[in-house]
């Protein structure tokens, strides 16, 4: 059974990887199957995600998150919150606020995103 502080020490390494732009534990935390909305609406995978890590086009320097709401659905848990992300797409700086909901489900390899999606607001 998912815990809600597994979820949010999850939701942590995830930015801490997003921040230092580490592939290896982005590919360990994110599902094979990942589907994402992204806030362009453009719906990526895994590999897309990845990709834009690898070759440097997101660059994430801040990221402050409150989190708005946390269910636990059995080996599923569903998370919805408001990030401040600072940073560069693409060379261009931007600073916006977001609202994200994700979906993160228990596997025997661990808990991996398997879902979610992106706005800003």
């Amino acid at each position: 059974m998912i815990t809600k502080d597994e979820i949010l020490n999850l939701e942590n390494t995830l930015y801490g990887a997003i921040k230092n732009n580490d592939t290896e534990i982005l590919d360990n935390l994110l599902h094979t199957d990942l589907l994402f909305v992204v806030p362009s609406g453009q719906t990526i995978t895994k590999e897309i995600d990845l990709q834009t890590y690898r070759e440097g086009n997101l660059k994430v320097e801040e990221i402050i998150s409150k989190v708005e709401e946390l269910n636990i659905i059995a080996d599923l848990a569903v998370i919805v919150l408001q990030m401040d992300l600072k940073g560069d797409y693409n060379n261009k700086p931007f600073e916006a606020k977001y609202r994200y909901i994700r979906f993160w489900k228990e596997f025997p390899d661990g808990i991996k995103v398997v879902g979610g999606s992106g706005m800003a607001i």
